[in-house]
């Protein structure tokens, strides 16, 4: 049965204090605490701990470090979150072009078109109820002028409304005879719709991570990408093998070899790099990042030429 109490920030400082974690007058430990719950900041001083059933910290641990690699955790979120969004950007750009153009502007309402339906079912709520919160003048001025179309408004409309994890189920759940589902994967140079799926659901995942500000920093991912033998582009020499999937430089690779496709010229090895270089205690291995990750040629350049 559960029978601890709340404790106030006082004795949440004695208590880390007496099991050994170092806190000085100038690390504002009460000022922190009131901005970042105990909890919260627990998952990144867990690693201190020598004991982890009495919580007791290993020498020379210190609270600024763990500030610090919450802040870490932060700014990488806040990275990866623009990265996801020209990504996601793009894939909804492509979905409502090409199957548009090979079937019609509600093509995403076609259960015809896809494997699962009850799947489809759940997507196609998730987007309606999308559309019905929507503010968005474009909606609220279609629904004024077609009130008798019971239908969705039109792709370019309505997935407009739709969150990456909705595209990215729209596209893993079309049959793999549709033609359009192999060319988007082309044209992010997954060569054919085996990989691309599972890319997006990482990439779905690592976002959600980033939009309800979930730890990345040391953390095991569920899911595994599967990686072409041979990508049409710039990939890594020191491939991650599949036990490494659960750290986060494969997803980190992923996204990479999507954005040199979607935004040549971009400057995510550099900004990460930066980050590193800012925090640099930072322990790499955390994130299953290889030595010399930078002099990779798919994070030395954006595109093969």
């Amino acid at each position: 049965m559960f029978d601890k109490e709340a404790t106030t920030i006082e004795e949440q400082i004695k208590l880390l204090r007496r099991r050994g974690l170092s806190i000085h007058p100038e690390d504002d430990a009460e000022h922190y605490l009131s901005h970042i719950s105990y909890y919260r900041l627990g998952e990144y001083w867990y690693v201190m701990q020598s004991d982890k059933e009495k919580h007791i910290f290993k020498p020379d641990s210190k609270f600024s470090d763990v500030i610090a690699l919450y802040n870490f955790d932060s700014e990488l979120r806040l990275l990866l979150f623009g990265v996801i969004e020209k990504l996601e950007i793009s894939l909804r750009t492509k979905l409502i072009y090409h199957l548009s153009h090979e079937f019609d502007p509600w093509w995403f309402q076609n259960f015809n078109l896809f494997n699962d339906s009850i799947s489809l079912v759940k997507t196609l709520s998730g987007i309606e109820e999308e559309i019905t919160r929507s503010k968005d003048i474009t909606i609220k001025n279609h629904k004024k002028k077609h009130k008798n179309d019971k239908r969705f408004p039109p792709s370019w409309k309505s997935l407009e409304q739709t969150s990456f994890g909705a595209l990215s189920k729209l596209y893993g759940n079309l049959k793999n005879t549709i033609e359009s589902k192999d060319i988007i994967a082309k044209e992010f140079g997954a060569v054919n719709h085996t990989y691309l799926p599972s890319w997006l659901q990482s990439i779905t995942q690592i976002r959600n991570y980033c939009a309800h500000h979930s730890r990345l920093w040391n953390k095991n991912l569920p899911g595994a990408p599967k990686l072409l033998s041979d990508p049409p582009f710039y990939w890594v020499s020191n491939v991650p093998k599949q036990h490494e999937f659960q750290k986060l430089y494969v997803h980190l690779c992923i996204m990479k070899y999507l954005l040199n496709i979607v935004q040549p010229g971009n400057t995510f090895t550099e900004n990460l790099h930066e980050l590193m270089q800012k925090y640099s205690n930072i322990d790499e291995n955390a994130l299953g990042i290889k030595p010399e990750w930078t002099k990779e040629p798919l994070w030395r350049y954006s595109k093969k030429h």
